[in-house]
């Protein structure tokens, strides 16, 4: 098809989070972006989907960063940057865990009452519980307040050092550091120690000596904090407003625009190829995908990079991370008369400790409707459960061993989600199964990957990449830059991306942010 030349400050391959946080930031600073996404719905696995009355949710709906306060509530700031709000529905609790032993626990909004049930539950490590989550309170009070959206510009952090010196301190002090090393330091009890374990792979799909203090200090305080707090319509609801916002100021978002090749010229990227044939250009290059499909790593051969311009670091990031699995998704609509209403919204169940890493070792489950009754017909709830599987399960299968495997996963989920809501079995009104072949074909990620996991421990935060490449005018946006995993440390890459794109296009205020 014949090549297209356009007046475009910047092209978006992409339409997660990450993406469109970083295409709203430079709409709302005057740039002239088109993101181009594959499918036909905008956010990636934060994404939603309709079926027979029902919106499910793609991925997790356990959703941080729509506190009001503070610099911490990255999806509320984003939003509102193109006048853009989003109603939401606050959670009482984070989650409930069903653990071995006998082990429950409720993450209540109110931290002195989760602490207080931790306690009783461990009184012997009464202050090894206080001094760790008030480590984390520590790291997240650095974090909530200043205003650092960007670590790769060093006079924007000269400004935010002059700002809030000590909150600089305190967190450079822990961008080395991990959750597990913090825990160790002050719990000796084991059980207790694969509890904050739990605590960390229910968001990073790692266990605590291989999770960043900084993520752990975000997390485990912003929930009480800012809290959880559901998007009424559905977690789509917030790629949907940011899709509106960017468009409003001129810019555009195009559906089935399949990207398969980044065009390069003198070692420096200048646009785009279409699976039509059509090429599009600009001076700025953004890819939203994993750098796994990025750049063709780990045998993957349908990188946007042709492999004799693949930069070695990105080669050398492949060897400290790994993909981390992928997931069995399974979507129920289902009869209203099963649940309780004073049910809690999310649950994990973990029955053997030594499973947690494994296939199947963890089960995941929300029931939105309990708090947007909208997302389900009258009568009906959404149940949303999932557990970590590998792509290497499901690949080499047959059609019939394919439908086989996904009935066993089936079996296996309703039966754990029985033990929470007795009588599923029989009052299931719609069913939907999701593999990793599902989530690799359709929201286009390495693997069906849910993301990056360091290959073995690592210094923090500090090995992770930022948004610039080794390619000129190229960057990269989402779980594969830091902070890492999560909506609301996506949304922070795609503002840090946006940051660094505008000082070159000359389009940033040189005020903080409010």
């Amino acid at each position: 098809m014949k090549s297209s030349k356009k007046n475009l400050d910047a092209i978006i391959i992409g339409s997660g989070i990450g993406g469109l946080v970083t295409a709203s930031q430079l709409a709302a600073k005057g740039a002239q972006v088109l993101v181009l996404e594959k499918y036909i719905i905008p956010g990636g696995s934060g994404g939603s989907f309709k079926r027979k009355g029902y919106t499910f949710d793609v991925g997790a709906s356990m959703i941080f960063g729509f506190g009001e306060k503070g610099y911490t509530n990255l999806l509320t700031r984003a939003l509102k940057d193109v006048d853009e709000y989003c109603e939401t529905i606050p959670d009482p609790v984070q989650l409930e865990y069903h653990l071995p032993n006998n082990f429950c626990i409720s993450v209540d909004r109110e931290y002195e009452q989760f602490i207080g049930k931790l306690i009783e539950r461990f009184p012997h490590e009464k202050e090894g519980i206080k001094k760790f989550y008030g480590i984390c309170k520590e790291v997240f009070a650095c974090l909530d307040s200043m205003p650092l959206l960007s670590i790769e510009d060093p006079s924007y952090l000269f400004k935010v050092f002059f700002k809030a010196p000590l909150s600089c301190l305190g967190l450079a002090r822990w961008l080395p550091v991990n959750a597990g090393d913090v825990a160790r330091k002050h719990i000796k009890d084991p059980e207790l120690l694969k509890f904050i374990d739990i605590e960390c792979f229910c968001w990073s799909v790692m266990p605590a000596f291989k999770t960043p203090m900084i993520n752990a200090g975000m997390v485990f305080t912003d929930r009480h904090a800012g809290g959880i707090n559901y998007p009424k319509g559905g977690v789509g609801k917030i790629a949907e407003k940011l899709v509106s916002g960017i468009e409003r100021l001129g810019s555009k978002v195009r559906y089935r625009a399949n990207v398969i090749e980044i065009i390069l010229e003198n070692d420096k990227a200048i646009g785009v190829k279409l699976s039509n044939g059509e090429e599009i250009y600009s001076d700025m290059v953004v890819s939203n995908s994993t750098r796994w499909d990025t750049f063709g790593l780990n045998g993957n051969e349908k990188g946007l990079i042709k492999s004799d311009n693949v930069p070695k670091s990105e080669y050398n990031w492949s060897e400290t991370y790994k993909p981390s699995p992928s997931f069995v998704s399974l979507h129920l609509g289902v009869s209203k008369k099963i649940i309780e209403d004073t049910l809690n919204c999310h649950h994990i169940i973990v029955d053997d400790w030594d499973e947690l890493e494994n296939e199947k070792g963890v089960i995941f489950i929300s029931i939105p409707t309990l708090l947007d009754p909208s997302l389900a017909p009258a009568g009906k709830h959404i149940i949303h459960a999932f557990t970590p599987s590998s792509i290497y399960e499901w690949e080499n299968l047959s059609r019939d061993e394919y439908l086989i495997k996904k009935q066993k996963y089936y079996s296996f989920l309703i039966g754990k989600i029985s033990s929470i809501i007795p009588n599923l079995g029989e009052n299931i009104d719609h069913k939907e199964i999701g593999t990793p072949r599902t989530h690799r074909k359709f929201l286009g990620r390495f693997e069906g990957s849910y993301g990056p996991i360091p290959n073995k421990k690592l210094l923090g935060l500090l090995p992770m990449p930022f948004n610039s490449t080794k390619i000129e005018n190229l960057y990269c946006v989402g779980d594969s830059c830091f902070p890492g995993q999560g909506l609301n440390a996506v949304a922070f890459s795609g503002y840090a991306c946006a940051h660094k794109i505008g000082s070159k296009l000359n389009i940033n205020s040189f005020k903080l942010p409010d």
